[in-house]
């Protein structure tokens, strides 16, 4: 099997995931949508469950590699910015990178399945761990700078990052629930940034 028709098919069947439900996605439903007879699909995956199981390790391979942002230099990226402009600027990226399409399609199949399939379960503890030591090492780089003071740099990470996941996922929901809600004529993500900033302001 070539590696560019295997990924053909597990794409497709994310993207049928995302939309439909993982349970309500038949091996008939990923041939056609691939353009593929269903007997062609058999010879790639021999069942739904062994393409599930291929999607899910794609699915760990690409959070790996948005993860891996290799040496950061804070002095570079401290310069002439004040704290709030350096956390608009870090949780914008992460923000921005997770609305891409396929990103969306990520999150949606992990978080439905995630009560259900230890694997999918996984990815996500795994991606919430990589965001809290990233943003340890910002903070601790935060102090070290004077830009930020904590009295628990550790604890405040937890806190931060916990809560900006959190309201990520607010944000999605409303997308995806087609919400109107005063809140959203707001943005509770940069308010929150603001009040972090001020309640974590160096003396």
């Amino acid at each position: 099997m070539s590696d560019t028709r295997k990924k053909e098919i597990i794409m497709a069947t994310l993207e049928l995931a995302a939309n439909k439900g993982l349970g309500n996605v038949s091996m008939n439903i990923i041939a056609d949508k691939v353009g593929i007879k269903k007997p062609s699909l058999y010879n790639h995956f021999a069942s739904k469950e062994e393409l599930v199981e291929a999607m899910y390790q794609f699915l760990r391979e690409e959070a790996k590699k948005n993860a891996n942002v290799g040496a950061i230099d804070y002095t570079v990226i401290f310069a002439g910015k004040s704290a709030l402009e350096i956390l608009r600027m870090m949780v914008g990226g992460y923000f921005h990178m997770n609305q891409q399409e396929h990103m969306l399609n990520f999150y949606k199949v992990i978080y439905s399945e995630r009560s259900i399939q230890p694997m999918a379960a996984k990815i996500l503890a795994e991606e919430t761990e990589k965001m809290i030591i990233a943003t340890k090492q910002l903070f601790y780089a935060m102090e070290v700078h004077k830009l930020l003071h904590f009295q628990n740099a550790d604890m405040s990470a937890v806190s931060f990052a916990m809560t900006v996941h959190g309201l990520m996922d607010y944000e999605l929901d409303l997308r995806s629930g087609e919400c109107k809600t005063e809140n959203q004529e707001r943005n509770n993500l940069d308010e929150y940034l603001q009040w972090f900033c001020r309640e974590n302001a160096t003396k």
